[in-house]
């Protein structure tokens, strides 16, 4: 079954894009547009930690973890990883952004971008306050030298117990003291980062009204502020489940294509683009054929989860702006043309962003990285 939607060429590339995404398609020229996608489960748990930890099951790091442990991040007064969604996103949660066997600093900071009135100014960003998402409580300022006073007896008090016993590494204990410490110091940059009411009357239309608007422009922020890697959920549940009717991709597309474009768009102004990779896409495909299901042969106007070829997209961050990778077969259901796995997405992207994980030594017995590169492989032909 065709597509209900019509497709229009943008940009120099002339790549053609769904109505439902016209701002995305007026930055055709600055997106790589994998078409020939693929994962392994049709089902969106396993999915969804496929394409968040390269592995179907939980217990493995995510990427953002990754990405933190070898890369480390540019601003200690705030979290290396964080996650925004108006609310814990699908039935899987902190698994798809957890640090597994690396120390637990690494895991990524959720943060539920939620707003509790829903007016019209709150969702733009006029009236919303960043203390309804998380609890920040500044604490009186201590003077350096009381400060060092007060900690110097505890210092003096383990020097004299390592005379008995050497201290013992936990790595627990150590990550979460790391974690007591960023939330010490979030206390005095996290309010200004998440106050999105600081941005320009211009800044805030050009992101649009709603949760995906203000998750997208605080990922921009800070990533703006050395944040290494944010990730933002559309929503609670998987309201792109279209199994009844594709139409419900409209509101969600709507939704979606503002704020996407005003990414690209926010981070080109702030001089960010070219040192700043942006992925977008979800864990499957669709069908192209109506739902089938419901008992005695029901037919919708839906589509069921398609896992043999799907398109994602990428901009910035060194990649071949305006330019298509690979392709389905005629009726969208297979990727044939240049087949790219999840696993490949996460070998580009750790190489894209310096990520050298053939170099990695974790002396672990368990698979390593989520792009092994005995299972992933860099797509070369997207890199600029």
């Amino acid at each position: 079954m065709r597509s209900p939607f019509a497709f229009k060429k943008y940009g120099k590339c002339g790549i053609e894009v769904s109505e439902l995404f016209p701002h995305v398609g007026e930055c055709a020229d600055d997106i790589c547009f994998i078409r020939s996608m693929y994962t392994d489960i049709p089902n969106h748990e396993p999915s969804m930690l496929m394409m968040n930890t390269g592995h179907t099951q939980v217990g493995r790091p995510s990427i953002g973890s990754w990405l933190t442990y070898g890369l480390g991040t540019d601003n200690k007064n705030l979290p290396g990883y964080v996650v925004l969604c108006p609310d814990v996103p699908t039935t899987v949660g902190p698994p798809l952004w957890n640090s597994a066997f690396l120390p637990a600093v690494h895991q990524g900071t959720f943060i539920a971008d939620k707003v509790e009135k829903q007016t019209d100014d709150a969702l733009v960003g006029k009236d919303f306050d960043p203390k309804t998402l998380i609890s920040l409580h500044p604490q009186r300022q201590v003077h350096a030298d009381r400060a060092a006073a007060r900690a110097r007896p505890a210092r003096d008090a383990r020097t004299a117990c390592s005379c008995e016993r050497e201290p013992v590494h936990d790595p627990q204990l150590e990550a979460a003291i790391q974690s007591m410490e960023t939330a010490y110091r979030m206390q005095t940059e996290a309010p200004d980062v998440f106050d999105i009411r600081k941005e320009s009357e211009a800044t805030l239309k050009l992101y649009g009204p709603g949760s995906t608007a203000r998750g997208c422009l605080m990922a921009v922020r800070l990533v703006e502020r050395g944040v290494r890697m944010v990730q933002v959920y559309y929503a609670k549940g998987d309201p792109w489940d279209a199994h009844a009717d594709i139409q419900a991709h409209r509101k969600n597309a709507k939704d979606s294509d503002q704020p996407f474009a005003a990414v690209i768009k926010d981070l080109k102004s702030r001089g960010l683009f070219k040192d700043t990779l942006v992925v977008c896409g979800s864990e499957f495909g669709r069908t192209p054929v109506m739902e089938v299901g419901g008992g005695a042969g029901t037919t919708q106007n839906g589509r069921d989860h398609n896992p043999f070829g799907f398109t994602m997209w990428l901009a910035g961050g060194g990649v071949k702006g305006g330019t298509i990778y690979g392709a389905t077969d005629d009726f969208g259901f297979k990727a044939v043309e240049k087949p790219v796995h999840v696993h490949d997405l996460h070998a580009t992207i750790l190489h894209l962003l310096g990520h050298r994980s053939h170099e990695a030594d974790l002396s672990l017995q368990r698979p390593r990285l989520p792009a092994d590169r005995r299972l992933g492989n860099v797509i070369h032909d997207i890199i600029a």
